[in-house]
């Protein structure tokens, strides 16, 4: 697939930040200094009385480990639940995909990705599963090559022994720049069954405010690759620019989209995402007084954060913080934070890289301590059912 010419800009709005410091008890903690607005809405237009309208989870949450699923993984990084049981999971250095049995902890290693050049960040990172599932049975997968990040989809065949059941990759999409930071990589079909990718800039900083390049952005596409109907600039697969390395992606109740985004060393953000908006890197990271870009609806210190994988439940969104080794609850009343971020498991797991919603109040929790910069042998790597309120 090659890469599109995107058209024209697009001015986004932004919303207005206010800082929220105060503590919290029940487990959990607010961030100190961290920041969401109690403005309205980010969309322009929006009546009040719509998010008002919508359910608002209580100010104070909870956050339960129920068990280990199972453990001793290498460097895993995406997750995607089977509709008939089993959790997929990819190791970023191995370029493996393993199905893991979600009850016993059994895990069988389908096959390796061919391709797959690990280096510094990048490797076999986002998993994903056709919106077709049930009758086509593909699964996709983002990685980095020798010379670029590209996204695949395999054929899964459980029927096959062990090793043999990924069928030879389909590259659907490539060219997306590469580097030893900054890969994005997270995967993800939304409501619509169109396929958005979080693409880094690669430490190359200027490529997040280039339409016409594929890094800083997030990527719509169809199934087969091509830029999908209504993307904002025309025959383009850019959705949104002005990201740095956005590594998070998931949808609320109301079909809206959210992304995690890494700071440098100020600040980590949390983006409710509009098509064709700008959201200001590298001319600003965190919140700015200059409407042309998109706020974020929260924002936190690097130290506390480094987001990777989010997931929606019970209200809010769940946020897993690598260098933060804890797992914030973001409370939502539309389109914006509802009340200060709490932030759990504060550094008793790890680094953690990726969350899934279970269904319900239950989330799948991957740890990252064999990713080069965590702590082997600190539990080694696991995935964790987690019960949330």
């Amino acid at each position: 697939m090659v890469q599109r010419r995107a058209v024209t800009a697009v001015l986004a709005t932004a919303a207005l930040l206010v800082t929220a410091g105060c503590s919290s008890g029940d487990g959990g903690t607010s961030g100190g200094g961290s920041a969401f607005p109690n403005a309205g809405s980010t969309e322009p237009g929006s009546p009040s009385s719509q998010q008002s309208a919508e359910a608002t989870p209580p100010a104070k949450g909870s956050v339960k480990v129920l068990r280990t699923v199972t453990e001793d993984l290498d460097t895993p990084w995406g997750l995607a639940p089977l509709p008939e049981g089993g959790l997929l999971v990819s190791s970023r250095d191995k370029g493996t995909i393993t199905r893991v049995d979600e009850k016993t902890g059994k895990k069988t290693v389908m096959g390796e990705v061919p391709g797959v050049a690990p280096a510094g960040e990048g490797g076999l990172l986002g998993i994903a599963l056709s919106p077709d599932y049930a009758s086509d049975h593909m699964v996709y997968a983002y990685f980095t090559t020798a010379s670029d990040n590209r996204i695949v989809r395999m054929l899964y065949d459980e029927k096959k022994p062990p090793g043999e059941q990924l069928g030879a990759p389909d590259t659907i999409f490539k060219g997306i720049p590469k580097g030893m930071i900054h890969n994005g990589g997270r995967i993800a079909f939304g409501p619509d069954k169109m396929l958005y990718a979080g693409a880094g800039e690669t430490g190359d900083r200027e490529l997040a405010q280039d339409k016409k390049a594929l890094g800083g952005k997030i990527l719509r596409m169809t199934p087969d690759g091509e830029p999908a109907p209504g993307n904002p600039f025309g025959d383009s697969v850019v959705y949104s620019y002005g990201h740095r390395n956005v590594q998070g992606l998931a949808w609320d109740d109301k079909q809206r989209l959210w992304a995690s985004e890494f700071g440098q060393d100020t600040w980590d953000e949390l983006n409710q995402i509009k098509p064709g908006d700008n959201y200001g890197w590298p001319v600003v990271e965190g919140k700015s007084d200059n409407p042309k870009y998109h706020n974020p609806i929260a924002q936190w210190p690097t130290d506390e954060a480094s987001p990777s994988g989010i997931a929606y439940a019970e209200g809010s969104i769940w946020m897993a913080g690598l260098k933060g080794e804890r797992l914030w609850r973001i409370p939502l009343n539309g389109t914006k934070a509802s009340a200060a971020p709490e932030a759990f498991l504060k550094g008793k797991y790890g680094r953690l890289r990726t969350v899934v919603s279970a269904g319900g109040d239950k989330l799948w929790l991957t740890t990252s301590e064999t990713d080069g910069r965590g702590s082997p042998g600190k539990g080694d790597d696991r995935i964790l059912e987690v019960e949330v309120k």
